[in-house]
């Protein structure tokens, strides 16, 4: 949760650092342009219009004068143009459309030069094709007096129309230099008006400090000169101080367009500081504050994980160790309280989820008892049935015994037989009920019985058993108080080998000591079965689960037989039998085996 925020901080207090820094950069970069691309470019600009009036003269005369004039200013132009070229390439990167746009324009000079020295082309013209190149430079100019500083952005833009101005004025002095054509004095017209718009536009936006230097010039006596010859050249006049008061006012413009762009250049250099400065500042305290925003959420974040550990914990106490402590207590049909959920927090959310665990565990200790009243009132209806139908089947026997003791007839006496021994199955069953449902079988020793007793007892339990062969086994007792039990147990081991073996395969009972008591083994010739189902089967009988009705139906011999061994430490142990059956072990600990075997055993069955 929280370092989404922090890494959304973190990158606004990077990205306001890096603009106000680049803005600094990019003040102080105002004045390397200055050096390297506007200078060398005003520069050429002025050779340029110098050479520009000296081929319309070389054209309107032809005279040697003229010529070598011409020639001359050649050296001073290429020279220029040279040192843009070297000064240009340093800083030419941002601004590499509008250089190449310049180089271009100044490519064509060769080829103009040699027209103009063999008089190919005409006065017009000439000024046109120089124009181009002076405009690519203004246009440079433009380009690069873009800047974040809205107002040196401003004043550099009011300082450049002036000097477009002044590049007019050195139009309209190569074209008045001599006699004009009409369509020179149409185009002089032009450019008469478009240079008095830009100055006055500009002056009235200057602030003081650049205005004044500009004023000056426009209120002196030879620029009111220069208005009227101006106006004598459109009426078709050639004024005669025209070369003289044209080119005073050229070099008093260029000294004050380069004037004021030094200064504008120097204006950036203090506000770049001031940037900076300012870009230090906020991100000084932006860091501060990032800083504290991060000392701030890691403690709530540390207070946060710890109560949520907090309620963790206790979540896992009460679901891995109070619930099933509750649960068992349950089993046992002990009454229990809910435990409480415990959560030390100052978070509302922490606290609710904590009330909401309770309240999760008081329902689910509310199920568990209604669970546990459930299992109890089946147990319950279990032991009544189990208990009449075992009163019912002991008063039949006794019955059956009666009518046997009476019978003469030897088919009469058999059928007597069979149905004794079938009821003898039935009470089995009736006592498998009452064990499942928790509580003990009426029947009981006061005496020991031997051992090979037991097991016929337990055989004579079997519907199949003819087919059960008991071996001899050693003259051992087993203490009366649990015979009853090991008779169950034994007889539903027996019963399953029988059902789970071929009708005429033969079911081996023996009996030998043990080092740690006595073992009975039932081993039956049946199909087996497989490790993943005896271990399943071994699990169940070492430790019996809670009884499930509508699960473990079909299971219901080995629960009691598990139920049966956990109340007397019997250890069963299921393993394949040589035969590819399965063989049962059954360990009957020492404490229960009596020596030495008495004579006489008494038997009372109690029900």
């Amino acid at each position: 949760m929280l370092l989404v925020p922090i890494v959304s901080m973190l990158v606004l207090w990077g990205v306001l650092s890096a603009v106000s820094a680049h803005e600094s950069l990019e003040l102080r970069a105002y004045q390397t342009l200055w050096s390297n691309l506007r200078h060398p470019a005003y520069r050429l600009g002025a050779e340029l219009q110098r050479e520009r009036l000296a081929a319309v003269r070389l054209l309107r005369t032809g005279q040697p004068a003229a010529r070598q004039a011409f020639l001359l200013q050649h050296s001073a132009t290429d020279e220029a143009r040279e040192r843009f070229l070297t000064r240009s390439a340093e800083s030419r990167s941002a601004y590499a459309a509008e250089v190449d746009e310049v180089l271009i324009q100044v490519a064509r000079l060769d080829v103009l030069r040699g027209e103009v020295s063999e008089r190919l082309i005409g006065r017009y013209a000439a000024v046109e094709s120089y124009s181009d190149m002076v405009d690519a430079l203004f246009g440079l100019h433009r380009s690069v007096a873009l800047i974040n500083d809205i107002p040196i952005y401003e004043q550099s833009r009011l300082v450049i129309n002036l000097g477009f101005a002044k590049e007019l004025l050195t139009r309209e002095q190569a074209i008045g230099a001599g006699p004009t054509s009409e369509q020179e004095r149409t185009a002089f017209t032009q450019i008469v008006g478009n240079r008095r718009f830009l100055i006055d536009q500009s002056l009235a936006e200057l602030d003081p400090e650049l205005r004044d230097i500009q004023v000056g010039i426009i209120a002196s006596p030879e620029y009111l000169r220069l208005r009227v010859m101006e106006e004598q050249i459109i009426d078709g006049r050639v004024p005669v101080d025209w070369p003289v008061v044209s080119k005073e006012l050229v070099e008093a413009f260029g000294e004050a367009e380069m004037h004021a762009s030094s200064l504008l250049a120097g204006r950036a250099v203090p506000v770049a500081d001031a940037v900076m400065m300012r870009a230090f500042l906020l991100g000084g305290i932006g860091a501060v504050l990032v800083m504290l925003s991060i000392f701030i959420s890691l403690r709530q974040a540390s207070r946060l994980s710890k109560e949520l550990a907090e309620l963790r914990r206790a979540a896992l106490e009460v679901a891995e160790e109070r619930l099933p402590q509750v649960v068992a207590r349950l089993r046992e049909g002990a009454e229990v309280e809910a435990p409480a959920i415990t959560v030390r927090s100052t978070t509302t959310e922490i606290k609710d989820v904590g009330t909401a665990f309770a309240t999760v565990q008081s329902t689910a200790v509310e199920a568990a008892v209604g669970q546990a009243q459930l299992r109890e009132g089946v147990r319950q209806v279990f032991r009544n049935l189990s208990r009449r139908s075992q009163a019912l089947l002991h008063r039949q026997r006794i019955q059956l015994e009666s009518m046997q003791h009476r019978a003469t007839e030897p088919g009469t006496l058999d059928d007597l037989f069979r149905l004794d021994h079938l009821t003898t199955r039935m009470r089995r069953h009736a006592e498998s009920l009452i064990i499942l449902s928790g509580a003990t079988p009426g029947r009981g020793w006061s005496k020991p019985v031997r051992l090979l007793d037991v097991v016929r007892g337990a055989t004579a339990e079997v519907e199949d058993y003819p087919r059960v062969n008991v071996e001899e086994m050693p003259g051992l007792c087993l203490d009366g108080a649990v015979v009853a039990d090991t008779i169950h147990l034994i007889a539903e081991l027996i019963e399953n080998a029988t059902v789970f073996s071929p009708p005429t395969a033969p079911v081996t009972v023996r009996g030998e000591n043990a080092a740690h008591g006595f073992a009975v083994v039932v081993e039956d010739r049946g199909l087996g079965m497989g490790e993943a189902e005896l271990a399943h089967h071994n699990a169940l009988l070492a430790a019996p689960p809670e009884f499930d009705a509508l699960h473990d139906g079909d299971q219901l011999g080995l629960f009691v037989v598990g139920r049966l061994a956990a109340r007397h430490d019997i250890r069963v142990t299921l393993r394949g039998s040589p035969y590819g059956g399965t063989t049962a072990i059954v360990l009957i600990p020492a404490a229960h085996v009596i020596i030495p075997v008495p004579t006489e055993v008494e038997v009372v069955v109690h029900e």
